[in-house]
């Protein structure tokens, strides 16, 4: 294949960024290393012992009744209120259309990666006695203000040193560098948080070649340059290609995962 037509195929990969939060149309062209811990089975017997419950950036929806759909699964029962709280726009619609016929209310409301003073959250104090997070920003003093006495806050994030190699050849800056286990965990602290549990976990990103790469990188536009596209990148793009010869492009994922309790 010549390169034009490498160019001409990963161009046809380029697209808006979708709304939700699925991967499902990349199946068969990526996977990621499995994390030694299980945050979905984690989040759904939390879900079976809570009355009240936030799930924060729930993308739309889907996730969030996948862990409801676990829960019953295993016997249930599941709380009486569930709230979400989605930050991108476009989301919020798809994210009303899937939880409305589940009673689940949706929240239009983002907080923001870097800033250090939080945005009020729009619910009462000691609202909720578990908040789930799964790669959403957010900030501790809110979370912690929030939880009911005895609640929890179970949040799993992508550390914001992944991704190195891409960065590398494209050259540019990480979109969130701060987000790193250790000193999430201290900030859960000092906002008065008790942590019972954590991890941070190293592993990869396999996609088939560089067109899946391209693919995914429409659902993640925050880990490439403001201005990528396949054309304004094309040399750096085919030099991957012939990095990894056409084949498997392996690249750095990194995750972490916290629970946190507030005191009675």
């Amino acid at each position: 294949m010549t390169d034009e037509e490498l160019i001409g195929r990963w161009r046809a990969e380029e697209r808006e960024q979708p709304s939700g939060w699925s991967f499902a149309d990349l199946e068969g062209r990526m996977t990621t290393d499995a994390t030694p811990w299980d945050f979905a089975a984690t989040c759904a017997t939390a879900l079976r012992a809570a009355q009240r419950v936030l799930d924060m950036g729930t993308g739309g929806g889907e996730t969030l009744l996948a862990l409801r759909d676990r829960a019953l699964a295993e016997g249930g029962p599941l709380p009486a209120s569930i709230t979400a709280t989605e930050g991108w726009p476009a989301n919020v619609p798809v994210a009303r259309a899937a939880l409305a016929p589940h009673g689940i209310d949706v929240v239009a409301f983002g907080q923001s990666d870097d800033d250090p003073a939080p945005a009020p959250m729009p619910f009462g104090d000691g609202t909720f006695d578990l908040v789930l997070d799964r790669h959403e920003s957010y900030h501790p003093v809110e979370v912690a203000r929030v939880l009911a006495p005895g609640g929890t806050f179970l949040t799993q994030q992508v550390g914001g040193d992944e991704l190195g190699e891409l960065r590398d050849l494209l050259g540019h800056e990480p979109a969130a560098p701060h987000v790193r286990y250790a000193p999430f965990r201290q900030a859960l602290l000092d906002a008065g948080l008790e942590v019972t549990d954590g991890a941070e976990h190293v592993g990869r990103y396999t996609f088939v070649d560089v067109a899946a790469l391209v693919a995914y990188l429409q659902r993640v536009p925050w880990q490439v340059p403001e201005d990528f596209t396949v054309d304004r990148y094309a040399d750096r793009l085919l030099e991957l290609h012939r990095r990894t010869g056409g084949g498997p492009v392996a690249l750095t994922m990194t995750r972490f995962w916290l629970r946190a309790r507030r005191r009675t």
